[in-house]
């Protein structure tokens, strides 16, 4: 029997999806330096009315996506991604913060499954030429 990690362990959801991706950004940054930028935007999640009220004093705004690569390519501003996993479907407000982004002038888009989310964060940077290479993903 091989050994497994704790994330193999656990009940696929789009948080371990989420993880996933972030991890494989990781194992290609030195690759592709961009992917240092990678980030998630903790705005969901259950949270007492406490935090929940100084988050939203602090900025905090429903529908934003949940990964941002901040690095221009191939006419872009940036890259965000919003995770979905199963049966979700995105929200009102997700898709209202994904169509303002459109407007000005970043890539957005919705992925379910950590596969999904890396195809597009490859086809997003394959401008540099690299990337494709490196990772060997394309758009098939």
């Amino acid at each position: 029997m091989g050994y497994y990690t704790r994330q193999q362990c656990r009940k696929r959801s789009e948080a371990t999806e989420q993880e996933t991706v972030i991890q494989w950004c990781k194992r290609h940054e030195k690759e592709c330096t961009e992917l240092k930028l990678m980030h998630h935007i903790p705005n969901g999640g259950s949270r007492n009315a406490l935090e929940a009220a100084n988050l939203k004093r602090q900025g905090i705004k429903a529908g934003v996506s949940d990964l941002c690569l901040p690095a221009p390519k191939n006419g872009y501003h940036g890259l965000y991604i919003e995770m979905k996993h199963g049966k979700n479907k995105t929200t009102e407000k997700q898709e209202e913060w994904l169509e303002a982004l459109r407007g000005q002038g970043y890539y957005t888009a919705v992925r379910y499954g950590a596969e999904e989310a890396e195809r597009v964060i490859s086809r997003y940077l394959a401008g540099d030429g690299e990337m494709k290479k490196v990772i060997g993903r394309d758009d098939k």
